[in-house]
């Protein structure tokens, strides 16, 4: 178990996260403070754990905004997070602010990933949002305030990338929510969007995904759910 309150945290090397567990497991709490990352393969934070962050500033400059390995969860509670990945890392194929996936390297026991945020907002400068690969992800935004400075405006992406053993399934619960943009899924992945709470989604829905290494990976939409309550919007641009 580990707690910080109010930590100024800076780092630059590779594979170095401000906030980082590995080999899987345990408890993090975090309120308060500031924490960036500078190096190659180093988010502002890495999760092999549970780990909650409140009321704190994130921001990666080179690499995702946040990672989530395996069967582990990361909650964001008003907190401001900014991320400008430019390098892919690894057998990674896809710049994105938040990555959920499942390496099979051990670090992590395979299962369902989770992330949530509760307010704050959510700042991607570079690539897509979020991107999930080779697990099952549940993905809670309650409130968010998204800003995606990418010109190619991608929501979400749930498809294959450089890691196999697993399915590509997603699940994003949005409550309270605005989302617009493009969501991508692949021919052999999945994803169910519930818009509840006066929430709403504006874009487009494809198959057609090419990584950032100008790989096609899919040409076909894969399986793809919406449920809307009466409260909520759904509309199709395109």
């Amino acid at each position: 178990i580990t707690k910080a309150y109010n930590l100024d945290v800076t780092t630059s090397g590779q594979s170095s996260a401000a906030i980082r567990t590995d080999r899987g497991g345990g408890v993090v709490t975090v309120d308060g403070g500031t924490y960036t990352s500078n190096g190659l393969g180093s988010p502002a934070i890495y999760s092999t754990a549970d780990i909650t962050v409140s009321n704190a500033t994130l921001v990666s400059n080179l690499s995702e905004g946040v990672c989530i390995e395996g069967k582990n969860t990361i909650t964001l509670n008003n907190s401001n997070l900014t991320a400008n990945n430019t390098k892919c890392n690894g057998n990674a194929t896809f710049l994105d602010t938040i990555m959920i996936y499942q390496s099979m390297s051990g670090d992590a026991d395979s299962g369902t990933s989770s992330f949530t945020m509760n307010g704050g907002t959510l700042t991607s400068k570079n690539g897509h949002i979020f991107h999930v690969t080779n697990t099952n992800a549940v993905i809670n935004l309650n409130g968010v305030t998204l800003k995606n400075e990418d010109s190619s405006n991608i929501l979400i992406s749930v498809c294959a990338d450089g890691w196999s053993g697993a399915s590509n399934i997603a699940t994003l619960n949005a409550k309270s929510q605005v989302l617009e943009g493009t969501i991508l899924v692949g021919s052999n992945s999945t994803l169910t969007l519930n818009l509840t709470n006066n929430s709403s989604f504006e874009g487009t829905v494809s198959g057609q995904i090419t990584n950032a290494k100008d790989k096609t990976i899919s040409t076909e939409v894969g399986t793809v759910t919406v449920k809307i309550d009466n409260t909520s919007t759904w509309t199709l641009t395109g």
